[in-house]
């Protein structure tokens, strides 16, 4: 019986995916050691690899089939947009993909200017722009502060993620349209889809029931 891999995002997202997964009876003991120097966490009895990832490099580990699980923010699987299946919404970590910028940028989006664009996410940027507004615009790709952008002219609107909008306001700007909602979500490998599938399934069954009871 082989293992079932899983490919969790640093940070929060692990820490959240795992008292989730706690819930379903799923454990891994080796990862609580915070002074671990283990990249490979394994529970023999449940067969169940489990390794840490940063986030953008989550879809590529389940792609490739390194891990038939992944769990990572949905602002992650648009932008990179691999071959996996996103099969469940996890719940959690939810926020909103905005275009946002200083209130007379409204005008512009208004009426589809060529505007510049600033953006840590140019996929997702240009996929609304072009397919869904139809509105041509110039794409400036950045990985700093983005809110800085429109402040300094460098671009007329940014598009970034948005939780409670305080760096916006602080900062003169406001969401000027919203692109997409985005939260944790499980993505799976094609191939472990259906060599694996009993396992997967019953494991999507079980966490949707949790997230169920919890909403």
């Amino acid at each position: 019986m082989r293992y079932l891999t899983f490919a969790l995002g640093k940070g929060r997202l692990a820490n959240t995916t795992l008292k989730l997964f706690e819930q379903i009876g799923i454990t891994c003991e080796e990862m609580k050691d915070k002074d671990t120097r283990k990249l490979i966490f394994v529970n023999e009895e449940q067969k169940l690899r489990f390794f840490l990832a940063k986030g953008p490099d989550v879809p590529t580990y389940v792609e490739y089939g390194a891990a038939d699980i992944g769990i990572v923010g949905r602002d992650t699987i648009l932008q990179e947009g691999r071959n996996i299946y996103e099969v469940l919404d996890l719940g959690f970590g939810k926020c909103r993909m905005c275009v946002c910028g200083p209130q007379e940028a409204k005008e512009l989006l208004r009426h589809h200017e060529q505007i510049r664009v600033a953006t840590k996410y140019p996929r997702i940027a240009r996929d609304y722009f072009y397919n869904k507004k139809h509105q041509t615009v110039e794409i400036i790709k950045l990985n700093g502060s983005i809110e800085l952008a429109p402040i300094v002219g460098l671009a007329d609107v940014i598009v970034d993620i948005v939780e409670t909008g305080s760096t916006l306001r602080e900062n003169g700007l406001e969401v000027l349209e919203e692109v997409c909602p985005l939260s944790a979500r499980m993505v799976v490998n094609p191939v472990s889809m259906k060599m694996q599938q009993e396992k997967i399934s019953r494991l999507i069954t079980d966490l949707r029931t949790v997230i169920s009871e919890k909403q």
